[in-house]
């Protein structure tokens, strides 16, 4: 019996040297990796597809990304489900930071918002000189003109509320007329109900140059001041979550801000046309 268990030992220390060498092949695996939590704006405009490859490239890292709205985007954070931001409401990514859950945010580029709504455009936006939001949502508003909301507390959503509330419009969604529908949805499948719909929507600019369903849509109001679009960019504060990967996500941060970063955003077009534009070095 003494010599059969003596046997086995040799097999059971090679078994636990496997083991071993699986656990520490895994962790390097995952150390590879970080999880980015970003806007749907950003992930379905396409910018991602175009810029992670050339991160990789860069740094060995591959980068999990998970979009949803702004706001969602940062409550992941603060449950320290994400290791970097990447996100579009300033005000609320100052206060990230402020409170602690960010390291340090970097503004990364810009592009603006638009108001998408059918061609015939039979709410009037047009005769607002097709570059007051303002004046647009009053004439919607006023005429209760289907409006598809993201309602989903998205970077989007969050400057959608702002220009209500400068056209006079409260929370409540009477002031905003019985057209004004809340899909609780990204940006693609609110312009998909615009489109199907013909309502207006208001939307980022490199999502709907990506639209490919746009039915009798077409871009009503742009180029007000207000509708500009800023992107920023943060590490999540490992000293509220130790687990999180900083110096890694730190490495995405330095590469996207960098010059080579820079030059990749700007580098990615749709027809010819830039859907994002790099800030960082300014």
């Amino acid at each position: 019996m003494t010599e059969n268990f003596n046997l086995f030992k040799p097999l059971a220390r090679v078994q636990c040297a496997l083991i071993a060498t699986i656990f520490v092949a895994s962790g390097a695996v995952s150390a590879q990796n970080i999880t980015m939590a970003s806007t749907t704006s950003t992930e379905q405009s396409g910018l991602f597809g175009h810029l992670m490859p050339e991160f990789k490239k860069a740094s060995g890292l591959d980068v999990k990304v998970v979009a949803l709205g702004t706001g969602q985007a940062l409550d992941m954070a603060r449950r320290g489900d994400a290791d970097v931001l990447f996100v579009h409401d300033q005000a609320a990514e100052e206060k990230f930071v402020a409170d602690g859950w960010g390291v340090k945010r970097y503004p990364v580029m810009y592009n603006d918002f638009i108001l998408i709504g059918p061609k015939d455009d039979p709410a009037g936006v047009r005769g607002t000189g097709g570059k007051d939001i303002v004046q647009a949502l009053q004439k919607l508003a006023s005429g209760n003109g289907s409006f598809v909301s993201r309602g989903d507390k998205s970077g989007t959503h969050a400057a959608e509320l702002r220009y209500w509330a400068l056209a006079g419009a409260d929370a409540a969604k009477p002031s905003k007329g019985s057209g004004y529908k809340e899909c609780g949805c990204g940006m693609g499948p609110a312009l998909n109900i615009a489109a199907s719909s013909n309502a207006y929507v208001l939307a980022d600019r490199g999502t709907w140059l990506n639209f490919k369903n746009r039915a009798d849509l077409a871009v009503l109001v742009e180029g007000d001041t207000r509708l500009f679009n800023q992107y920023g960019v943060m590490v999540v504060n490992p000293a509220k979550h130790p687990h999180a990967k900083a110096q890694d996500a730190q490495k995405f941060v330095d590469w996207v801000v960098s010059l080579a970063g820079q030059q990749a955003i700007a580098g990615y077009k749709i027809g010819g046309e830039q859907l994002f534009f790099p800030n960082a070095l300014r």
